[in-house]
């Protein structure tokens, strides 16, 4: 009676009961981008083409805007997370979502609707929160909502926009917001409607949520090329350190008055600068031109099968016009890694550390 009665048990929790995976859900831009854009038929923001994805896998393009990984990608490489698929991905199901999470970054996307409007197609911050909610809705419907709370609310959250909102948006005439605002007056806005987007994903569900600040972006190869002296620009790199200190302040805001958030902020900005500044430091041989252009022919906007690769992708910090290398990549995870403190998620603070990140020059990003 007693051997019965502990199997009926058993049996209960594995039917009845969610013995869920912690998956990862990540909202974001091209940074994370793992292939949305690539079902945006009239998106002129895609990573479709060779040699984009050329160090990943099959060597095939995949829809990340790299050669290799993205920080996400190593990041939760790193805590032993699985990659979530695309959103749009065909054979994403609920099984999948259950075992892998959801990736809803998009290229061109911003904190704000109006954000990437020259792109066409690409799926806003709050595009990706709406998406979310459908996603719930799926799962909810497969598991019951007790469980799909729990599964919501054990899962690891990345929030990693807001360079597109300047470099896409404020700093480009065409767009309104750039003679609606003045700097500080757009970085509230940024501000406020975080604020607002981080709130309702509390109110879904996110407890460990991470939100990435903002790299050199004056520095890209892009800005360098429009400037006029091949140089950083400085104003946009003073953006960038201006919104990463107000949304430091807003994330500690949030976690110290959400129920139950842990809710942190990963600024990357002084290491990426220093790599920079100092490429030989760090075993790179070029910092302010992409390792895949068309040579002189500048700006390239994107890298295609007619463009050019540098010899050694290992020692550009730059892919493109617009994104960090592989390597790149690593070192920028590395850092966050190492400033968060990351844990597994069967670790505890007593747990031994996990080894740190370095560099490898023959990672091929499976």
């Amino acid at each position: 009676m007693k051997l019965t009665l502990t199997l009926t048990i058993l049996l209960a929790v594995v039917i009845g009961g969610c013995n869920c995976k912690i998956v990862q859900f990540i909202f974001g831009d091209s940074l994370s981008d793992v292939g949305n854009n690539n079902f945006l038929s009239k998106s002129l923001a895609r990573a479709n083409l060779p040699w984009y994805g050329i160090d990943f896998g099959s060597g095939l393009p995949n829809g990340r805007f790299c050669n290799g990984r993205t920080v996400a990608d190593i990041i939760g490489d790193e805590m032993g997370l699985p990659r979530p698929p695309a959103y749009l991905d065909q054979s994403l199901t609920e099984d999948v979502i259950l075992s892998n999470g959801v990736n809803f970054a998009s290229g061109g996307g911003g904190i704000l609707n109006e954000t990437g409007g020259l792109f066409i197609q690409r799926l806003s911050l709050y595009k990706q929160i709406e998406l979310f909610q459908g996603v719930q809705a799926l799962i909810r419907e497969k598991i019951g909502s007790k469980d799909a709370n729990k599964f919501f609310q054990q899962a690891r959250y990345v929030v990693a926009l807001g360079s597109n909102d300047f470099i896409n948006n404020y700093l480009m005439p065409v767009y309104r917001d750039s003679w609606t605002y003045n700097d500080k007056s757009f970085i509230q806005y940024l501000v406020d409607t975080q604020r607002s987007q981080l709130t309702l994903l509390h109110s879904l569900g996110a407890r460990e949520l991470m939100v990435f600040g903002l790299g050199p972006m004056g520095c890209i190869p892009l800005q360098r090329v429009l400037s006029t002296d091949g140089q950083c620009q400085d104003k946009t790199n003073q953006l960038a350190l201006a919104f990463n200190k107000a949304t430091n302040e807003l994330i500690v805001e949030l976690a110290n008055t959400l129920a139950n958030a842990s809710y942190k902020f990963g600024d990357a900005y002084d290491v990426v600068n220093d790599v920079i500044t100092n490429p030989g430091n760090y075993g790179f041989s070029n910092s302010d031109s992409p390792c895949c252009s068309f040579g002189k022919i500048r700006p390239a906007l994107t890298c295609n099968p007619a463009s050019t690769l540098c010899s050694d992708r290992s020692k550009y910090v730059f892919w493109d016009e617009y994104h960090p290398s592989d390597r790149a990549n690593q070192l920028i995870a590395k850092e966050l890694i190492k400033k968060l403190g990351f844990l597994k998620p069967n670790q505890t603070d007593a747990s031994p550390p996990t080894p740190a990140l370095g560099p490898s020059s023959d990672d091929d990003g499976q």
